[in-house]
């Protein structure tokens, strides 16, 4: 286990001589416990002047200087839970799930509970690809939390291994359905550019002229609104985090109820008020994996899924249908 050396104490002062480390230690790391410090201390990750100590109970001296040693944090194991899964195909070696907006596909900071992950774990039991780790079993590929649609699931190592395979070599087909601002011009074509983290914001993804990965998007436009809106098909040579997202605002047309890659005016919207509003405030970026193909692990035969838009997708499109 690789392990991070992180803190020094102060130089221990007069004041302080002759206390137990294990309270000493916690008087000078106020955000440590002290039960997490005894374990430290019993472990053998406190040093003084590269002696080992490992009783919680000796004494420290004037001039004293500790090192604590942080192990990395480990994975906590998912815990299984009891979640609906609309499943669209299943067998023995992998399982194709419609996720729904607002699930995270694995745990992570703030989300540890409610993720795809642990849905799996429940209704695959101990049938999950080991590959992904603690955090990620049977996890090929990722969508948005707030993206729904078609994802593929590895139940042992020998799937994981031929499907991450195929979106190496860029083989998988995966079409996204889009509603964004304004009206792409030109109406299809294909968007190139790398993407790497945002020089800006390192919470946000962005085409990056130097470093970054690979990115293609070919995309289509399969109907306008009011010379206002775009119902638009996107069609993934790669897969980069964010990236039809930072594809189309990149070019000015970003998603509708995208609360990060923002780049459009809502208020020269051609639309009635009520109708404006309600493009506005949609509450998450409308995108939707509406299919997905791959060549199946075992078989060699291409599968092929395809995913009805979600019903707040097929509702915002119904709306603005009438404004035609």
């Amino acid at each position: 286990m690789n392990t991070q050396n992180l803190i020094i104490t102060p130089e221990v002062e007069a004041k302080s001589a002759k206390i137990r480390l294990d309270k000493y230690l916690t008087q000078v790391l106020p955000d440590m416990s002290r039960a997490r410090i005894q374990k430290l201390i019993a472990s053998g990750m406190v040093e003084c002047e590269d002696v080992v100590i490992v009783d919680n109970s000796f004494k420290v001296r004037i001039g004293d200087t500790f090192q604590i040693t942080l192990p990395p944090p480990e994975d906590a194991a998912p815990v299984a839970e009891n979640i609906a899964l609309d499943i669209v195909y299943e067998d023995d070696d992998l399982i194709v799930v419609n996720k729904p907006a607002g699930m995270t596909v694995h745990p992570a900071a703030g989300a540890y509970r409610g993720t795809l992950v642990n849905a799996l774990l429940y209704h695959c039991r101990d049938n999950l690809s080991g590959i992904g780790g603690v955090k990620r079993p049977g996890i090929v590929h990722r969508i948005d939390r707030d993206t729904s649609g078609l994802l593929v699931v590895a139940k042992n190592d020998f799937a994981h291994n031929f499907l991450s395979g195929q979106f190496a070599e860029h083989s998988i087909e995966r079409t996204y359905y889009a509603v964004v601002y304004g009206l792409i011009n030109p109406p299809s074509g294909r968007i190139e550019g790398n993407i790497g983290r945002s020089k800006f914001d390192r919470k946000k993804m962005a085409i990056v002229e130097n470093g970054g990965k690979y990115a293609v998007t070919n995309y289509k436009t399969l109907q306008t609104y009011k010379n206002a809106i775009s119902l638009v098909q996107c069609n993934l040579e790669t897969g980069r985090t964010h990236q039809i997202r930072v594809h189309l605002s990149s070019h000015g047309y970003a998603l509708v109820g995208d609360k990060v890659y923002v780049k459009n005016k809502k208020s020269e919207l051609a639309l009635d008020a009520d109708l404006k509003n309600y493009v506005n405030t949609f509450p998450r970026q409308a995108l939707h994996a509406k299919s997905l193909g791959f060549i199946h692990p075992r078989s060699k035969k291409m599968l092929q899924f395809d995913s009805e838009l979600p019903a707040d997708m097929q509702e915002l499109i119904a709306k603005l249908s009438t404004a035609i």
